[in-house]
């Protein structure tokens, strides 16, 4: 089983939910580049939703770094970047009775058929969103380097549970304007965080919609085909927990306009080529056209619930019934916002390069 994505830039992550320690290596890294690692403690920070103990997950794990190679005065050398992350805040034996009991919507009897009953089940090993921590670790490491290049990203909690968020402008997205809580509009939060409350309160969850904006990418990157940069961003996109959608630009809303509605008219701003409208969400026949690059994935609810659910037990092959004890999100877009700014940043970097 292979855990690493990418070509000119090589992200492998290791670890499980409750082992010893999750990490990242990252292979590819230009010699001499500084990494900014106060801009990694905050995305680290975002991720972990700190502040936010109602509506996240009540493990607390600090998300300390350490790291052990690739990395010398300062700089970057030029070999593999690697860091580990402890994991401390582990309740093992609150899986223990799930051991045979596949959780609904979890990915449990995939591993368990895929690995023959030698997986990791505590907290759901290595398919945990727990692997999302070294993602986002070197999110922001691509993040920076991309920085350098012009290149900015940024997403926002486009929407939970039918609430929705002010949409990025998709000519000009407004970036700097997402709040520390991850909207661009704090009365859209407040709207949220209660529909995220009622549905903890009565054991259940719900989801969500991650709107990403990539801006100064350069036209001409990606290839048509099979490295289309749609490929590649969904590629990556789907390699994160509860992803079960993406579209880019206006995606299914193109199918209800006529061409000349979904058509983006080039024009001449200056010496520059731009678009009037950015309806295909920056990329066509998989290349950038220099426009802001414009996607949202879908965030599904969090499967682990304490309502009664059915299920099997596969130490026996018969029906069984599970409610899934330990501790968990009641909404993973509330904390997904930032894994999707990573994944894309990495992503993107890798194209480029």
């Amino acid at each position: 089983m292979s855990a690493t994505w990418g070509e000119k830039l090589k992200v492998t992550i290791f670890g499980e939910s409750h082992g010893a320690a999750i990490g990242v290596v990252i292979d590819g890294l230009p010699a001499g580049f500084k990494p900014d690692f106060a801009l990694v403690d905050d995305m680290m920070a975002r991720r972990s939703a700190k502040g936010k103990e109602k509506i996240a997950t009540a493990r607390r794990e600090g998300d300390e770094y350490e790291i052990v190679s690739g990395f010398f005065n300062g700089a970057a050398t030029g070999t593999p970047l690697a860091a580990i992350i402890r994991n401390k805040d582990t309740h093992s034996p609150d899986y223990e009775r799930m051991r045979y009991l596949m959780r609904p919507g979890h990915s449990d009897w995939g591993y368990f058929v895929k690995e023959g009953g030698f997986n990791d089940y505590r907290g759901g090993g290595h398919s945990s969103g727990r692997l999302t921590a070294p993602l986002v670790f070197a999110g922001a490491i691509c993040k920076q380097v991309l920085s350098e290049k012009g290149i900015k990203v940024g997403t926002h909690i486009a929407s939970i549970a039918g609430v929705e968020d002010v949409r990025f402008d998709p000519i000009a997205p407004q970036i700097d304007e997402v709040g520390k809580n991850g909207t661009v509009s704090e009365q859209a939060w407040e709207a949220m965080r209660d529909k995220v409350l009622e549905a903890a309160k009565k054991g259940d969850s719900v989801g969500g919609v991650i709107e990403c904006a990539v801006t100064g990418v350069p036209a001409g990157v990606g290839d048509p085909f099979f490295d289309s940069l749609e490929s590649r961003l969904a590629h990556m996109m789907f390699s994160v927990p509860a992803v079960k959608g993406i579209q880019f630009g206006k995606g299914y809303a193109l199918t209800r306009m006529n061409g000349s509605g979904a058509n983006d008219p080039f024009r001449m701003q200056g010496d520059k080529v731009v678009t009037s409208s950015n309806n295909n969400g920056g990329i066509l026949g998989g290349i950038t056209t220099g426009m802001p690059v414009i996607f949202d994935v879908a965030i599904k609810p969090t499967s682990s619930i304490f309502i009664e659910q059915d299920t099997i037990d596969v130490s026996k092959m018969e029906n069984a019934k599970l409610q899934v004890k330990g501790r968990h999100d009641p909404c993973i877009a509330v904390r997904a916002a930032v894994v999707i700014e990573a994944a894309a940043s990495i992503a993107i970097l890798d194209s480029i390069l």
